[in-house]
């Protein structure tokens, strides 16, 4: 029964042909214990213990049987339900009209299909014209408005009845209170999603950590479990999104006629619906909007898995009608599973280039986000013991576009016996230094420093070389690390002393990109201060605190001087980087490089003392956010550097403008919510250029 209940194959390899029918009801039997299980802890305890993808292929396979062996479907049976009972800590309400679920679809051929059964519904040959939404991932919600103002917010619950979370859906600011419209129907019934946004997410759990509180495992839990709270006051303190995608009862107005007029209609009157979205007509456009969606998913500021075809006319989705759960009009087109399940071989520590001790979960192999997955991250010892992650355990494993895959959870019902708790080693793995920890820091480090430790070295070293450094083209992590372990470099100041000969003898080298590896370096050595300092990897000095330094000291032997005192003075350097900084310069072996890659060749232009009090952005913060038209980040970044702004990474009271372009997400609706003036980069060219 356990492997049943998590998503492990529900039965035995005999081929489904020569099963006996008692072999088929027990199966259906363990697959709706495990649906009732896994539906349970997903809609009412926000705590799913498998990926989405598992339970849609237990899902699938339910309907498979209960198809081919009517006889074998019960009325409490998960395929002829949509999600949960509304929890009894709520008062529940009665859908005027039933919240349905949609059927889903994986494949192309899923979609084609479904577009074949929609021409043969409408009796049609041509091609249908459909409605594309994103498919978000969060928590469905039902707003109800009896003339124009807000009044009640159910959750979708089984369907039918759902749970009343009117007091916390009020706390969340884009959702009007009352609609912007002189003549508001007598009741509106507006269907669409409650998310939490990628940034605000991010913010949220590193509160959690800063109060020492359990973290949230994903957007989604994080948006379910903020509106399940009791107490509004809490709620308030999450930043909450919606967007509309839907209507249910209406009345005292006319609907529109399709459903891009439904979303058109909420824009008008106050109703925050996503940009993202398109009409189309037949089924080769709508797999080419979403291989185009699948391709910007990381970039988007909220989490989607899918997107959502829908027959725009309302006229013929009335035609079309529904079938047991789900509408015959409409199918959710799923992307390929981000997460999945697999079991820990081992946990190991690497070694960052600043001697972060970092556990790996060493995985059995697993295909998840589109690739082949043989490692997770585990982040550090505090979260390997909070997430109780052990040797020999099945766990979930996540990974979202280029992020480097994470270990999300244990299934502790499929724990080994005797299996014990991560311990950190008390020396490095690589030069056998002592593992410390630093009071007030999470991050084990190695003690034994870049000359010691090989693994520092190597990291600093690609660090130096990096695009936002240097950027030494063609020096990349594997010929560094070759560079590194025939000792033929030690420091930064070593790449300046490489010859054709040298490089030519190692492993996949020849002479022609030996002689590109010395041009990239000769090209290097004309560089700028900040990205001089940036380089030199001192610990918590990025590349905007590099580019304060410069523009605070203007040169390498003033900033090597300076005292706390004068550091501080610096802008947005606090008393952790001031040590930071004084730390790393009181090693007279980093002076002595610092002095070494100088005399080797390496220049700047001399950093002006501009006066930039008059300029248009003089001492105001900006925030970059979106995809701008022509420029990129680097480069409106500069430009406004130039024209005297401060480049800030989130918006606060503080911020004075904020740049938005394309796919513009949390920030730009944190700045309307606040009164921020935004720009465009129409404008922000027009301002400095004036």
């Amino acid at each position: 029964m356990q492997n049943e209940l998590f998503g492990v194959v529900a039965h035995d390899n005999k081929n489904d042909e020569l099963r006996t029918a008692e072999e088929w009801s027990q199966e259906a039997q363990s697959l709706r214990a495990a649906l009732h299980l896994h539906a349970h802890r997903y809609y009412n305890l926000d705590a799913p213990t498998i990926p989405d993808a598992e339970y849609d292929r237990l899902f699938q396979r339910l309907q498979k049987i209960e198809i081919e062996f009517p006889d074998l479907k019960t009325e409490d049976s998960p395929t002829s339900r949509i999600g949960g009972a509304a929890l009894t800590e709520f008062s529940q309400v009665q859908h005027a009209i039933p919240m349905l679920s949609l059927n889903n679809g994986f494949e192309d051929e899923d979609v084609l299909a479904f577009d074949r059964r929609v021409r043969e519904g409408l009796e049609t040959q041509g091609e249908i014209e459909y409605a594309i939404d994103l498919k978000f991932d969060g928590l469905a919600i039902n707003l109800r408005y009896i003339d124009g103002v807000f009044t009640q917010a159910a959750t979708r619950g089984d369907g039918t009845t759902g749970e009343d979370v009117t007091e916390n859906i009020r706390t969340i600011r884009s959702i009007p209170l009352r609609l912007q419209c002189e003549n508001p129907p007598a009741i509106l019934d507006v269907r669409g999603e409650v998310l939490m946004f990628k940034a605000d997410f991010e913010t949220l759990n590193q509160r959690q950590r800063e109060n020492e509180a359990k973290e949230f495992a994903n957007p989604r839990n994080a948006a379910a479990g903020s509106l399940r709270q009791l107490d509004p006051k809490i709620t308030a303190q999450r930043s909450l999104g919606f967007f509309a995608y839907g209507i249910g009862y209406l009345e005292g107005a006319e609907k529109p006629a399709s459903h891009r007029a439904l979303l058109d209609w909420y824009r008008q009157i106050g109703i925050p619906t996503c940009q993202e979205s398109a009409i189309v007509q037949g089924a080769a456009n709508l797999l080419e909007f979403y291989r185009g969606i699948q391709l910007r998913r990381t970039q988007l500021a909220y989490e989607i898995d899918g997107v959502v075809y829908k027959v725009n006319r309302f006229a013929e989705q009335a035609r079309l009608g529904f079938v047991s759960r789900a509408p015959r009009f409409a199918i959710a087109h799923k992307f390929p599973a981000e997460e999945a399940l697999t079991q820990v071989l081992d946990i190991e520590v690497q070694v960052g280039r600043t001697g972060a001790i970092t556990p790996v979960a060493r995985l059995a192999p697993v295909f998840v986000g589109g690739v082949t997955v043989t490692n997770a991250t585990l982040h550090n010892e505090e979260e390997v013991l909070r997430k109780d992650i052990r040797v020999g355990d099945t766990v979930i494993v996540r990974r979202a576009g280029d992020v480097i895959p994470e270990v999300v959870a244990s299934v502790l019902d499929q724990r080994p016996l005797h299996t014990t708790s991560f311990l950190l080693p008390e020396h490095c793995p690589v030069c056998g230094s002592a593992i410390v920890k630093v009071q007030d820091e999470t991050i084990a480090r190695c003690s034994g420093g870049w000359l010691k430790c090989a693994a520092q070295r190597k990291g600093g070293l690609f660090h130096f070389a990096s695009r936002k450094a240097l950027n030494i083209e063609g020096l990349g992590e594997q010929l560094i690390e070759q560079l590194v372990d025939k000792n033929v470099v030690t420091t930064a100041a070593d790449f300046y002393k490489l010859g054709v000969l040298g490089l030519s003898e190692l492993d996949r080298m020849a002479e022609k990109s030996a002689q590109n590896i010395l041009l990239a370096l000769e090209n290097s050595k004309a560089t700028s201060l900040p990205r001089f300092i940036y380089a030199l990897g001192i610990r918590h000095v990025g590349e905007s605190t590099a580019k304060d330094l410069a523009k605070h000291f203007r040169d390498m032997d003033h900033l090597m001087a300076a005292n706390e005192e004068q550091l501080l003075q610096v802008n947005d350097v606090g008393p952790v980087v001031a040590q930071s900084i004084l730390h790393y310069f009181s090693d007279t072996l980093n002076v002595e490089l610092v002095r070494q890659l100088i005399a080797a060749g390496i220049h700047w232009p001399q950093v002006e003392a501009l006066d930039l009090s008059s300029a248009v952005f003089a001492g105001k913060s900006i925030v970059l956010t979106g995809t701008l038209p022509t420029l990129s980040r680097e480069q409106a970044s500069a430009l406004i550097e130039k024209n005297g702004g401060k480049i800030a990474g989130s918006v606060s009271k503080k911020t004075h403008f904020v740049v938005a372009g394309d796919d513009a997400g949390s920030k730009l609706l944190k700045a309307r919510e606040l009164g921020i003036t935004v720009l465009s980069e129409t404008d922000l060219l027009e301002m400095c250029q004036d």
